[in-house]
């Protein structure tokens, strides 16, 4: 299972020329920020102040996420519909591979 965001919803045609869509799904990934700790003291100790600071102040971002290219699907209209799911640019989804299927559960 992981979680992915749809960062673009675009209008294309396939090979026949029909109407679909074309949707890209990036993988969100949490960094641990204690993974590169600063060489120097005066840099390690305004990262200290900043976790405090996030702590605290709850409309300060807490944690770091990276976005990769995950999964681009190329859907028919008819296809689309069929999938029974309406995506959203940056509604989160999580991705269950399965049993030869792929599930999609807005988060």
């Amino acid at each position: 299972m992981f979680r992915v965001r749809v960062n673009k919803i675009e209008s294309s045609r396939d090979v026949d020329g029909n109407l679909g869509k074309r949707i890209e799904l990036l993988e969100e990934r949490e960094l641990n920020p204690y993974v590169l700790r600063p060489q120097t003291d005066e840099a390690k100790m305004a990262q200290d102040i900043m976790q405090a600071l996030q702590q605290q102040m709850p409309f300060l971002p807490q944690r770091q996420q990276i976005a990769t290219p995950k999964l681009i699907l190329f859907l028919t209209e008819q296809e689309y519909d069929s999938l029974g799911i309406v995506f959203d640019v940056n509604q989160v989804y999580e991705v269950v591979l399965e049993n030869q299927a792929i599930r999609f559960r807005k988060v």
